[in-house]
């Protein structure tokens, strides 16, 4: 590719945010239009002639890519590929590239976020602060919900990539014992791994930084919630539909297991009646997407998608998932 291509369009710059410098990717082309949000039904007219287009969640599907008649290179601001018609851009001669591992200490943190709220209960602890329950004890401390240690307790991890081991990374500092599951459907179990069914049934804490496949749709399921012990608790910040979140409902209100907290749901953003928004759900913490979202990490994002055009402008392949 040369130097030809001028015209821009970023289709949902604010999912990246304002507080971050712009200026790295503005200076890539010559001309580019900024988007704020763009709704399916303007997505058409809006890459019409675009040479570049950027997106983070708009959807290209095989007839937006087909009438984008001057597209050349798709910029996912994101790991995850499923927006964008893989097999319709390769037949139409369209890169695509992807940004990876930028977000990895901005997850890791919130993931150990999570799990320490479970342990701690300290956001419960707050609220009652905020009500008046610590004016009014006659003691100096309250002892309203259990506090659990992390030290010597299990952390299973299902997904065992550069997030996977950075979480195992931290758990370890944590003295937490890790446990990383094999694949479900694999014949052998490799070196440092241990079968899924162990996982389920060992952990204390259960993190999930699987991709979301054919293989992984409601990997946690009704019977995997079931194989879990009733004190364990379950951390998502990977993909939604990893996990049937009817079951997850369920179990829940049941106490088959104690807890769970969650960055990511199957719709997001979701339904006022989605099922785990529902306000008798027990130990329920719901976060909005935004485990990946510091400002140092968004800033990498966006130095990253200017770096892959830079080098798509210079004929080379980077990032490159076409």
């Amino acid at each position: 590719m040369t130097s030809t291509i001028r015209r821009g369009c970023f289709l949902d710059t604010g999912t990246l945010g304002s507080d971050i410098d712009w200026t790295p990717l503005a200076g890539t082309l010559d001309h580019w239009r900024w988007h704020h949000h763009t709704h399916a039904s303007d997505t058409a007219a809006r890459i019409a002639d675009a040479s570049v287009i950027v997106t983070n969640k708009v959807v290209l599907d095989t007839d937006l890519l087909a009438a984008a008649t001057q597209l050349e290179l798709v910029c996912i601001a994101a790991t995850g590929t499923d927006n964008v018609d893989l097999d319709a851009a390769a037949v139409r001669g369209i890169a695509v590239t992807n940004v990876r591992d930028y977000a990895t200490p901005a997850v890791a943190q919130h993931v150990f976020a999570l799990i320490l709220a479970q342990a701690t209960r300290w956001h419960d602890y707050a609220a009652g602060v905020r009500r008046g329950d610590w004016s009014r004890s006659p003691f100096f401390c309250r002892l309203d919900h259990p506090i659990e240690e992390l030290a010597g307790a299990t952390l299973g991890i299902i997904g065992y990539g550069t997030l996977g081991r950075r979480v195992a990374q931290l758990a370890r500092c944590f003295d937490m014992r890790v446990l990383v599951a094999e694949r479900a459907a694999a014949d052998t179990v490799r070196p440092g791994r241990s079968p899924l069914a162990q996982v389920l049934a060992q952990a204390d804490y259960l993190s999930l930084h699987c991709p979301l496949t054919d293989a992984t749709h409601h990997l946690i399921d009704a019977d995997a919630l079931a194989a879990m012990q009733p004190s364990a608790c379950l951390i998502n910040t990977a993909r939604g539909p990893i996990v049937d979140e009817t079951a997850l409902a369920a179990a829940l209100r049941s106490g088959a297991i104690a807890g769970a907290a969650l960055d990511v749901l199957s719709v997001e953003p979701p339904p006022a009646d989605h099922p785990l928004l529902a306000a008798d759900i027990p130990n329920l913490t719901l976060t909005p997407h935004c485990a990946w979202a510091s400002r140092a990490a968004r800033q990498r994002m966006l130095n990253a998608i200017a770096s892959n055009i830079e080098a798509f402008l210079a004929g080379q392949a980077q990032n490159r998932v076409d």
